[in-house]
């Protein structure tokens, strides 16, 4: 293939129609026509002599080849965007960027407030946008560049998505002060189970790790409420008997007493910063990461203060 010959461009129509699988979608984002996407379909087969996406009822699909290529030309693409949008050095103090990341509500809980605090003293003129990607639509949106990072789960086994731990956490119980279980220093699994249970999740059926470990066990506790969002869970725990399986680092930001669960095996919580590996070498998300990972070693480092803290007020 001579390359002075072929329209540079083709590729950036080319990973369009690769991440959206949608002609009419692809020129909304590249900023041309359908037809003119059409066009340049049409001459990217004939550079390839392969029709690289076939119309099925589920979009385009990609052929072996287009698969082939894509990862080359995400790379290719993005190494010429920093090339010509940005130096090989990044000034913070001078920067204008809104950087995406998607978490939870309870990850924004914790990191957001800091994050947020260190952006403004460091880079004035950087936004922050957060907001919640469905699992399955990580990988392309941080392909196609609308999302930088993901904070999530180590659940994304991707390769083309690199990822490092930033907290590790175990699970507790919660419920108010003033719960009839509150006066007990150990709780057994047959008090815990005796409870009424609110369980947070973003889907709207599945289980979580402890009802995997019970249910090794053959038991089964009993949710009375289910949502999506962390930050209404105290209000109920206040004014209910009800319980709640959280994070320890959830635990000691609100004032609700807490218990070891007595449940084994249950696996630490492990939160991890996604992002794509085709940014890897950008000036701009590399600062960025180095604030995430930074500040959440920070947190870590004081979580474990406020844990010791909380135990010897305890007397545990």
């Amino acid at each position: 293939m001579n390359l002075s010959k072929v329209d540079l461009n083709l590729f950036i129509v080319f990973d369009a129609i690769y991440t959206e699988a949608n002609l009419t979608r692809a020129g909304q984002i590249v900023g041309i026509t359908q037809p003119a996407v059409s066009n340049a379909l049409a001459r990217l087969r004939d550079t390839f002599n392969d029709p690289l996406f076939v119309r099925t009822a589920q979009g385009m699909v990609p052929t072996p080849m287009a698969q082939n290529i894509i990862t080359p030309v995400r790379q290719a693409l993005q190494l010429l965007r920093v090339s010509v949008q940005e130096s090989r050095s990044f000034n913070p103090s001078e920067a204008n960027k809104t950087y995406r990341i998607s978490m939870t509500d309870l990850t924004e809980a914790v990191i957001l407030p800091h994050l947020s605090g260190r952006i403004r003293r460091l880079a004035p003129n950087i936004n922050l946008d957060s907001f919640l990607t469905r699992r399955r639509e990580t990988t392309k949106e941080l392909a196609a560049g609308r999302l930088d990072f993901a904070i999530d789960a180590p659940l994304n086994t991707d390769p083309q998505v690199r990822h490092v731990r930033l907290f590790e956490d175990r699970y507790v119980c919660i419920m108010r002060k003033g719960h009839p279980l509150a006066s007990k220093e150990r709780i057994t699994l047959d008090d815990y189970l005796a409870q009424s249970h609110i369980h947070i999740s973003s889907r709207r059926n599945g289980l979580g790790h402890v009802d995997l470990a019970l249910g090794k066990m053959g038991l089964q506790r009993r949710v009375v409420l289910r949502s999506q969002h962390y930050q209404m869970a105290p209000l109920v725990l206040e004014s209910t008997d009800m319980v709640m399986t959280v994070t320890e680092r959830f635990a000691l930001r609100h004032n609700l007493h807490w218990v070891d669960l007595p449940v084994d095996d249950i696996p630490l919580v492990q939160t991890h910063l996604f992002w794509h590996e085709s940014t890897d070498q950008d000036p701009a998300n590399r600062w960025m990461r180095e604030q995430i990972i930074e500040l959440s070693q920070q947190l870590e480092r004081k979580m474990t203060k406020e844990r010791d803290a909380a135990v010897a007020a305890r007397g545990d």
